[in-house]
């Protein structure tokens, strides 16, 4: 029987469609035969969800710590203990800290290791301002979290891998953003984690220009000479297969897409808009570059049906999956590779 992987669960925003999209996930019985759930929240708000779902079944062992949760059932860390006032469809303060301070403590869990990976619920940006949240998203806050300096969004489904070089910043301030040294950083890590994460052993991978028609050989700006292409030639002499840079109207629109294992777009929208257009729903945010697992879905809080009972949870159960195969995937590429070093070791010696 394969290991069964502690996943810490968020519930995101507690106004909105987290909590419903977590409990129909794991109301799935495959779940609980794949994996062990931690649920980073409050009985009391699930309580509240569950409610709305009116046929859902599920049952809920309150733990302390990661240590006491057991195969075959959902556990549940209280880690938020004020009274919280639910106000569906409604980005508040209280939401914002609420979410704040349950993904505070699964991410403390992350990083010493008494959990596996990560599986976060969609948070609002507005909520988490007003409850000081520190950053822009949970990427950035994670990253800080477990000392990564540099993490890569990752938008994963099976037929479409797109990473973007800047996040979440205005986009009049990406082109300050923009380095050799960043794309270099960026390529390097997205071929890092397609080979240790998804299997693959030598990645095609595709980088995007900046400007429209990427520049039309320098007619629309100058960025793609100066900064896109010099990284890619160099990356190139270096044994990477990496192609660009392409005009990403045509690379998405002819489906040029298919033919790679990997896309860097240069700016948030520049990815999420053609990811969303082919894969929403069936598509997974995943923080690459950082020593620890973290997956979310693809959508936001989804306020305009937040207890309706209409939230789709395929997103969300995807990002649980994806997170138990990448958990595998880098555990059997540590393995091969700590596997050769003690061949190579041992070919030395015979050597001697």
């Amino acid at each position: 029987m394969s290991k069964k992987y502690k996943i810490g669960i968020t519930l995101g925003d507690i106004n909105g469609i987290g909590p419903e999209v977590v409990l129909k996930t794991l109301s799935e019985p495959r779940v609980l035969n794949s994996c062990i759930p931690i649920i980073y929240g409050s009985g009391k708000v699930l309580g509240y969800h569950k409610n709305i779902l009116k046929d859902s079944s599920l049952s809920f062992v309150t733990v302390s710590n990661p240590k006491q949760a057991q195969e075959g059932k959902i556990s549940v860390i209280n880690t938020y203990h004020d009274t919280v006032n639910i106000n569906l469809g409604k980005a508040t303060a209280e939401s914002g800290k609420f979410a704040y301070v349950c993904l505070d403590a699964a991410v403390n869990d992350l990083h010493n290791g008494t959990i596996d990976g990560l599986v976060t619920g969609p948070i609002n940006k507005n909520a988490m301002a007003m409850a000081d949240f520190p950053e822009k998203g949970h990427t950035e806050y994670i990253a800080k979290k477990v000392g990564d300096e540099e993490p890569l969004m990752f938008m994963v489904s099976d037929d479409l891998k797109i990473a973007v070089a800047t996040a979440h910043i205005p986009l009049q301030n990406v082109t300050k953003m923009l380095t050799k040294e960043l794309i270099e950083e960026k390529i390097l890590a997205m071929n890092t984690s397609l080979k240790q994460d998804f299997g693959k052993d030598k990645p095609l991978v595709a980088a995007m220009g900046l400007n429209p028609h990427a520049s039309d050989n320098g007619t629309i700006g100058n960025e793609e000479e100066e900064y896109i292409e010099p990284v890619i030639m160099a990356l190139k002499e270096k044994g990477v297969m990496v192609s660009g840079p392409h005009s990403a109207d045509g690379f998405f629109g002819s489906g040029e897409y298919v033919k790679y294992d990997g896309v860097l777009a240069m700016y948030h929208d520049q990815g999420l808009i053609p990811f969303k257009s082919l894969c929403f729903g069936q598509g997974v945010n995943f923080t690459a570059g950082l020593h620890v697992i973290r997956t979310s879905p693809d959508h936001g809080t989804g306020y305009e049906i937040a207890g309706n009972n209409e939230a789709d949870p395929a997103s969300f159960r995807t990002a649980l999956f994806t997170a138990l195969d990448i958990i595998r995937s880098r555990s059997s590429y540590i393995e091969l590779r700590e596997n050769a070093l003690q061949r190579g070791e041992g070919e030395k010696k015979k050597e001697k």
